[in-house]
């Protein structure tokens, strides 16, 4: 039995990257080892394990072999008689396919510390081709270490290419995309997944919604960039700069959805995109199972992010009903979190990049004072009922109103 760290740790290690987790390969060992080791299983697919103290996974070494359509058409082999050299052959890319054993020692039969050396991300065998998640996964790849110069190999690009057009993409379940959506807008560079999706042609079978935004013009007087979907990508890209919160980027990526349905006789006018748009992401949310805080924010944004940009022709009672709408006063967070998204559409255009925090600081302000409104004062002077809500909204008014002057 001898146990080698893999993956993520032995590739993070070598570029100087922090490493999160540590998972490992056991050569040599069968199901009952694992259990008279006191090891405790976790795993549905194929034998892992968490070991006793430090709870790190243990996964036995396999072969797999594609017997069906999508992530789950797999038969997997786990047995004592399975080597690293088995194992490693199956993993995605070379820069996944490098272990290290005890005593410090790499093992790469497929050369990915030369691929780590080149940045490219390159697939290990023509296995690749059998699992449509690996597109996903390389186009996370791709957006977690952009920032390092990594780029894909032109022949893992085909491959997946070759993936999407024989619809294998298409038999993934909404679950697994979703959590590789929600893990790429955790990372650095969240707007290139989305990119590497669009290249390889599987935006537009996961989320055709962005996809029909490609092409689709705006007024050149507020979208210098012109093309909705490279300004959605900007606002991806600056929700990233804004925001560590993936809840924030979401909302960002959803907010235009509205403007891939505007009537080509109109553009590039989009009168009423908020609203159209509504549905849209209330549609996406619900196909890929997104968690309620992600779906509430999305929409929160979709609908009202014009509010937004026009703080200063709203009415002080207009601002107080939006404050309203959106839940200000009991999440408060997710306001913050509206605003945030929101600044990012405003700086998500050419030229705007860097341009002041202005209307974030004038809705915070107009928040905090009404907030500062205090609905015990309310009840003391002897209001009830409905008239306590009433008093509550013109006080909020009136204090917006001398907030704003």
């Amino acid at each position: 039995m001898k146990i080698y760290k893999v993956g993520g740790a032995v590739r993070d290690k070598l570029l100087d990257r922090k490493v999160v987790d540590h998972d490992y390969v056991v050569v040599g060992a069968t199901v009952e080892d694992m259990l008279a080791l006191d090891y405790t299983p976790v795993g549905k697919d194929f034998p892992v394990f968490l070991h006793p103290q430090t709870h790190e996974e243990y996964a036995l070494a396999r072969t797999e072999r594609k017997v069906a359509k999508g992530y789950h058409g797999f038969e997997f082999y786990v047995a004592a008689d399975v080597s690293l050299e088995d194992d490693l052959v199956r993993r995605d890319l070379t820069i996944n396919a490098i272990a290290e054993d005890e005593a410090g020692n790499l093992y790469d039969p497929h050369h990915g510390i030369d691929d780590l050396n080149a940045r490219v991300l390159r697939h290990v065998s023509p296995s690749f081709a059998e699992d449509p998640l690996r597109v996903l996964r390389v186009a996370r790849f791709a957006a977690r270490y952009f920032s390092y110069g990594f780029t894909i190999a032109d022949e893992t690009m085909a491959m997946m290419q070759c993936l999407v057009e024989h619809d294998e993409v298409d038999a993934l379940v909404a679950e697994r995309v979703w959590q590789e959506v929600e893990k790429a807008l955790s990372d650095d560079n969240p707007w290139i997944f989305f990119q590497v999706l669009r290249q390889c042609g599987a935006l537009a079978r996961l989320l055709p919604e962005i996809e029909q935004l490609f092409g689709v013009p705006q007024s050149k007087q507020w979208h210098p960039e012109i093309d909705t979907g490279v300004h959605t990508m900007m606002v991806l890209e600056q929700a990233a700069r804004l925001s560590n919160e993936s809840v924030v980027r979401f909302a960002a990526l959803l907010h235009d959805l509205g403007k891939g349905i505007t009537p080509k006789e109109e553009w590039p006018r989009h009168i009423a995109h908020e609203s159209r748009g509504v549905p849209l992401v209330r549609a996406v949310c619900e196909r890929l199972k997104v968690p309620k805080n992600y779906t509430a924010l999305a929409l929160l944004v979709t609908e009202f992010h014009l509010n937004y940009h026009r703080i200063d022709e709203l009415k002080n009672a207009t601002i107080v009903d939006l404050l309203s709408r959106l839940d200000a006063f009991r999440r408060p967070q997710r306001f913050e979190h509206f605003l945030l998204a929101c600044e990012a559409d405003a700086k998500g255009r050419t030229g705007y990049e860097n341009s002041s925090d202005e209307k974030t600081q004038r809705f915070r302000a107009c928040f905090q004072a009404a907030d500062q409104v205090n609905t015990k004062d309310i009840v003391a002077q002897g209001f009830k009922g409905q008239d306590i809500a009433e008093q509550l909204r013109i006080k909020r008014i009136a204090a917006v109103k001398v907030c704003r002057h």
